[in-house]
């Protein structure tokens, strides 16, 4: 094999090359085939594109433009805990809650200065952080004897023996002889951050208010229970301007009468156990109801539950035990709001013997809430639960 290979290139050594003839013919051909032909022009468009920029220059050469240089932040390692929410480092992502009115009393260069009863300084929208405070537990939920079962839960009621859950349940107080001041923070339960600060942050005297859709209800009561803080569940009830002002599902209605009301209400109280009262979330109109109200309140009457509106109820008597706030202390958002009308609870407790106010679980009133509180019983003013400003019926 190898031997007549040799032979033949010998052969050709000498002889000339042959002559190479060239053909379109195949090119054509492929080109009248519709795939290869948008192909082909597609091809010639970029080229034609190519040549046009480097002969003549970049089309856009002329246009302004701007770089800039983007840095992501590092994600935070861990949910901040509710102590760490309010302190100083903490409070930044709420900073636009906090007014700076230059008309508001003592102003510095335009900023708000606000002097805290025990001499910290809120400037500029910057807060002092109030300290975490030691557990003061109360006892456990549910006490034995004070609640039986109900279509969707627990529902409070009068022990065998006469207790109540409106005493039960409710901080134990022992007045020194001073005025006596008192507050309720509510809107909790919805907010895990907010929540955990109020727990933490403020005196076990101050009077905590659940909402009732709030995920984990029984344990967010539990565990300001265990911190010391006695305990209401909101009452959603119509407001003026409902249904498009609408305070949730099981809202108590003006129109919905004795039995629609007391259906809501089991679901409502059914919730959880361990609180010794309830209190209003909205319902002007619902509280303006003769009919609605009376029903309302006689739920409450035989289920030995107490009842504390933030003002808007006018005093009006019922329930197991009754009371009603002065002065709802947040209506405006800012620290100098907040502390003129925590002084106003002040003056009016000294006044008349007490007093008491109601707010709710914005960062800002929970901050001035925890430092106004630290210097009460050097002003001459004991901090009580809101339970011990409550009065029976008659009384």
């Amino acid at each position: 094999m190898f031997a007549k290979r040799q032979s033949a290139l010998a052969a050709a050594a000498g002889s000339p090359p042959p002559k190479a003839s060239l053909s379109f013919a195949p090119v054509v051909a492929a080109l009248k085939k519709p795939p290869v032909a948008v192909a082909a022009a597609g091809g010639l468009l970029l080229a034609a594109g190519a040549l046009f920029v480097a002969v003549l220059g970049d089309p856009r050469a002329g246009t302004p433009s701007a770089r800039g240089e983007i840095t992501r932040e590092a994600a935070s390692a861990a949910p901040l805990s509710g102590f760490e929410a309010f302190s100083i480092e903490g409070m930044d992502p709420y900073q636009a809650l906090i007014a700076t009115d230059p008309m508001s009393a003592g102003v510095e260069g335009g900023e708000a200065l606000i002097t805290l009863p025990d001499g910290a300084v809120v400037s500029g929208g910057v807060p002092v952080g109030a300290p975490r405070r030691a557990a003061d537990p109360l006892a456990p939920a549910p006490i034995a004897g004070l609640s039986q079962p109900g279509p969707n839960g627990a529902l409070p009621v009068i022990a065998t023996d006469g207790r109540v859950p409106a005493q039960a349940y409710a901080r134990p107080f022992r007045s020194n002889g001073k005025p006596r001041v008192a507050l309720i923070v509510g809107g909790l339960g919805l907010n895990a951050v907010t929540t955990r600060a109020a727990i933490e942050r403020l005196p076990a005297e101050v009077t905590l208010s659940f909402v009732p859709y709030a995920d984990n209800l029984q344990s967010w009561i539990d565990q300001a229970r265990a911190q010391g803080h006695e305990v209401l569940i909101e009452m959603p009830m119509e407001p003026s301007g409902y249904p498009d002002n609408d305070p949730g599902p099981y809202t108590l209605l003006a129109s919905g009468g004795a039995d629609d009301v007391t259906a809501k209400m089991n679901w409502l109280l059914g919730r959880a156990t361990g609180y010794f009262g309830v209190t209003n979330y909205l319902g002007d109109r619902f509280m303006a109801s003769d009919a609605g109200m009376n029903a309302f309140l006689g739920v409450l009457r035989q289920r030995g539950v107490a009842f504390l509106d933030d003002g808007s109820a006018g005093r009006r008597p019922g329930a197991w035990a009754r009371a009603s706030a002065d002065r709802v202390i947040d209506q405006s958002q800012s620290p100098a709001a907040i502390m003129a009308q925590l002084n106003a609870i002040e003056a009016l407790a000294k006044a008349r013997g007490s007093a008491m106010g109601a707010g709710f679980s914005y960062p800002v009133t929970v901050e001035a809430a925890a430092r106004w509180a630290e210097g009460l019983d050097a002003r001459g003013l004991q901090l009580a639960p809101a339970s011990a400003m409550t009065q029976r019926p008659g009384r």
